[in-house]
């Protein structure tokens, strides 16, 4: 690129602290241009770590920048990158993209009719692991079923402990999009929530039905005081088990990642992408539908 992709960062939490803005401001394409947040202070404590500009509130940093990054709450994050989208704004969203079906619908909309640029922060999707992994399984093919278990402490202690949408949402919002997205790229597209069960201490057990004919069973939980956490993707059928080990790359590096596609789509006028909006907004659908179906079995 001849300049450099001018971005702006709503929130100044500890993901934008530690991946966001470092990130953004490291890599060659991008420049952390404006940081905007709830509080003021912690604004100005982060964009002057870059030499980014602080915004007064949310429309003069949409008025400066050709990208939006967020790092807010779900329901905060869908009317704002909404907003982002309908002023021609790139956006780079975090999962999950909105708390409700019509506002996640709505940003999608918008992304659509103004045909902007969008990418959701599935990180693991873009560590070299997981296409290595991904890669073989397509190749192969003839995978009948899979599993993920997911289970951590992070609502219990660490920088997401008192994050107030996580203990409201849970799980299954939190780490849930993750989860399925790596079973759904893995298996083909979720196409039915078999089952879902959420336990009072916020343990889901959901089986999928995928397109195709494979099922899948995922287990979820950030209250289990699990050292060291236990991330575990797994698919099976006529080739045997293949695991998704390592995880051997660190989220920043992930994101560097995906900042890299972000910046190449931006470049070439490409507004579709394997996690772009789109896919936000079917994951969200099923993690609806899950919530739904444990409702219901209550």
């Amino acid at each position: 690129m001849d300049e450099l992709l001018r971005v702006g960062l709503i929130g100044a939490g500890p993901w934008a602290r530690n991946v966001h803005a470092p990130r953004i401001a490291d890599h060659p394409g991008t420049r952390l241009a404006a940081v905007w947040a709830r509080r003021r202070p912690m604004a100005e404590e982060l964009a002057g770590c870059y030499g980014a500009e602080v915004a007064s509130d949310p429309d003069s940093l949409l008025s400066d920048v050709d990208a939006v990054a967020f790092a807010v709450p779900p329901d905060v994050q869908a009317d704002l990158a909404t907003k982002a989208a309908a002023a021609g704004r790139h956006v780079l969203l975090e999962k999950p993209i909105a708390s409700t079906l019509d506002t996640e619908e709505r940003l999608a909309d918008a992304v659509t009719t103004k045909d902007v640029v969008s990418l959701v922060g599935l990180v693991r999707r873009f560590a070299p692991e997981t296409e290595r992994w991904l890669d073989e399984l397509h190749r192969l093919g003839g995978w009948t079923g899979g599993g993920v278990r997911w289970l951590n402490g992070g609502l219990l202690e660490g920088p997401y402990a008192s994050s107030p949408w996580r203990h409201e949402l849970g799980a299954l919002a939190d780490v849930g999009p993750h989860a399925l997205d790596l079973v759904d790229a893995a298996l083909g597209e979720i196409t039915e929530v078999v089952a879902a069960h959420r336990s009072p201490e916020d343990l889901w057990h959901l089986v999928l039905g995928h397109a195709g004919g494979a099922t899948s069973g995922v287990a979820l939980s950030m209250r289990l005081p699990l050292r060291p956490p236990l991330v575990e993707v797994s698919v099976y059928g006529e080739h045997g088990q293949r695991a998704l080990g390592g995880w051997s790359t660190p989220p920043g590096e992930c994101f560097t990642a995906l900042l890299d596609d972000f910046v190449a789509m931006v470049t070439s006028g490409t507004t579709t992408h394997p996690c772009d909006v789109r896919r936000g907004l079917h994951l969200q659908r099923v993690l609806h539908a899950a919530r739904g179906k444990a409702d219901a079995d209550r």
